[in-house]
C-alpha cells in the first residue's frame, strides 16, 4: 500500500519505484541486517526480479491489460509485479535448537526419529533423503518413527520454516557420528561392500550403530533482543539496531507476476497468469518444494482476497452474543477451491543457487511464498483502479484506499459506477469502505 501511494503521488510506475529501491549490498535492514554472503547470504532479489521482468515483458503485460481495459466496460484486467524476502529463524535464540535418534539395522536399514512434525510439509521425506544420502542407501530403505519425546527430547515447535534446517542438520550429525564408527569397518571389507554388508560386520564387532544428532544454529546468526539498549562504545560505523543480534540465518527469497481479470457488475475476479520464481537454494527435493511454493501461492491469495473473519461487533449487531466468531465454518469463510487457482501459473526455482547456513546448501520454504500470493490482491487493486479511471473517479486515478481482503462485495463497490453511487449515495461514494471486523 505504501509504495502504490509514493508511486501514485510521485507519478512513477510502481514497478520502477520497487526497482530502483531494492536493497544493496551496501545497505542494512531497520533490525540492523546486513546483506551479502558472509551475513544472509547472496542478495538475489534483484536479479530474479530483472529476469522474470525481461522474460515475461511486464511492461508489454501492462500494456496489454491498458488496452483491454480501453475495449471493455465491464471487464477489467490488473497486473502486479511483487518481490519478497522472508528471514528463517526463531527470533528467541533458544528456539533455533533440534534433535534426531538415528539407528542402523543389520539389513542396511535406516530409522530416524526426529523433533519435527510432518503436517504434509514433506518434512519426513526430507529427512529420509538426508540420511538415505549419508549412508549411501535408497530413500526406500530409509524410514521415519512417529515424533515423540520420548525419543527426542525438549523438541521445538515445527513452525518459522525452520523444521528441515534443524531437523535434517540433526539427522546428518547422527548420520555423521555412525559413519564415523564404521569407518574401520568399512576399510576392512572390499571397496564396493554394501551398508547391509558393512553393518552386519559392524554387529559381529560389537559397534553401536545408533545416534543421537544435535543441531543448533550459530550463536552470532541467531537471537535478537528487541529491548537490549546500544553499548558503550559500539562502532558507529555499523548498522542501527546491529548491536540486538541476528533475528534470522538468512532469507529465503522471491519474485511473482500476476494478472487478473475482474468483473465489475458483480466483483467477481479470476486469475488469468501466475508466474513464481523462488530462490531454495540448492532444493534436496524439487518437487515438495514446488508443491510448497504453488500451496503457499494459492494459500496468501485466498487470505488476501476471499478470507474474511467476521465477528459480532456494533457494525455486525445482528450476531449473538458479541463478540461470537461467525465465519467458523466453510459456509461462511471461503478458502481457494480448485476454480480458484490461477489459470495459468507456473513455478520455477532459481538455479546454481546454494546456501551455506543450511543443510545440504537448501533453503527454508513454506511460510516464504505466501506473500507473493498477496501480489493477486494488488492486480486486483490494479485492474479497480482502471474502472475508476474510466468513470473519473479521484480525479482520473489518483491513489484509494482498498482494504484487505479484496472480497467480491469491496470490488464491486470500489470499482464505482452509477449503480453503486445510487447504493452509497453521492457524497463519499469514491471513498466508500464495506464494513468488515476491523
Amino acid at each position: 500500500h505504501i509504495m502504490d501511494h509514493l508511486a501514485v503521488a510521485c507519478d512513477v510506475p510502481g514497478d520502477r519505484l520497487r526497482r530502483e529501491n531494492m536493497y544493496t549490498l551496501d545497505d542494512a535492514t531497520p533490525f540492523g541486517m546486513r546483506f551479502g554472503a558472509p551475513f544472509t547470504g547472496k542478495w538475489n532479489v534483484p536479479s530474479m526480479w530483472d529476469r522474470l521482468a525481461s522474460s515475461l515483458d511486464v511492461p508489454a503485460r501492462r500494456a496489454a491489460a491498458a488496452e483491454f481495459n480501453g475495449r471493455n466496460r465491464w471487464k477489467k484486467r490488473g497486473v502486479s509485479f511483487l518481490p519478497t524476502k522472508f528471514g528463517i529463524a526463531f527470533t528467541a535464540k533458544f528456539m533455533n535448537q533440534g534433535g534426531a535418534l538415528v539407528h542402523l539395522y543389520t539389513d542396511g536399514t535406516v530409522l530416524v526419529s526426529h523433533g519435527g512434525t510432518e503436517m504434509g510439509q514433506g518434512l519426513h521425506t526430507k529427512v529420509c533423503q538426508v540420511a538415505a544420502q549419508a549412508f549411501g542407501v535408497p530413500l526406500g530403505d530409509v524410514y521415519v518413527d512417529d515424533s515423540s519425546t520420548d525419543k527426542v527430547a525438549n523438541t521445538m515447535p515445527s513452525a518459522a520454516s525452520m523444521s528441515t534446517d534443524l531437523y535434517g542438520m540433526a539427522t546428518l550429525d547422527a548420520c555423521r557420528q555412525i559413519l564415523k564408527r564404521l569407518r574401520p569397518i568399512r576399510d576392512s571389507l572390499p571397496p564396493g561392500a554394501t551398508m547391509k554388508e558393512v553393518a552386519m560386520k559392524a554387529f559381529f564387532e560389537r559397534v553401536d550403530m545408533s545416534a543421537h544428532g544435535f543441531f543448533a544454529v550459530d550463536d552470532d546468526r541467531c537471537g535478537y533482543d528487541w529491548l537490549k539498549e546500544k553499548p558503550e562504545g559500539y562502532p558507529d560505523d555499523l548498522p542501527e539496531n546491529s548491536w540486538k543480534g541476528h533475528p534470522f540465518n538468512y532469507f529465503t527469497q522471491g519474485v511473482a507476476l500476476a494478472e487478473v481479470e475482474v468483473d465489475v457488475l458483480t466483483g467477481d475476479h479470476r486469475v488469468t497468469f501466475a508466474e513464481v520464481l523462488v530462490d531454495v537454494g540448492s532444493s534436496i527435493n524439487p518437487a515438495i518444494d514446488i508443491g510448497q511454493i504453488e500451496g503457499a501461492f494459492v494459500q496468501g491469495m485466498g487470505w488476501s482476497t476471499i478470507e474474511e473473519v467476521i465477528y459480532a461487533d456494533d457494525d455486525h449487531a445482528w450476531i449473538r452474543p458479541r463478540a461470537r466468531v461467525f465465519t467458523t465454518g466453510p459456509g461462511t469463510y471461503k478458502i481457494p477451491a480448485f476454480n480458484d487457482v490461477p489459470e495459468t501459473f507456473n513455478v520455477s526455482l532459481l538455479e546454481d543457487a546454494d546456501n551455506p547456513f543450511a543443510v545440504h546448501s537448501s533453503k527454508a520454504i513454506g511460510e516464504p511464498p505466501f506473500f507473493l500470493g498477496c501480489g493477486v490482491f494488488f492486480a486486483i487493486k490494479d485492474a479497480v483502479a482502471a474502472s475508476r479511471r474510466s468513470r473519473g473517479e479521484d480525479d482520473g486515478g489518483g491513489y484509494f484506499e482498498f482494504r484487505l481482503p479484496a472480497t467480491s462485495e469491496r470490488i464491486r463497490m470500489a470499482c464505482g459506477d452509477e449503480i453503486s453511487t445510487e447504493c452509497i449515495g453521492v457524497a463519499g461514494a469514491s471513498s466508500f469502505q464495506p464494513k468488515g471486523s476491523f
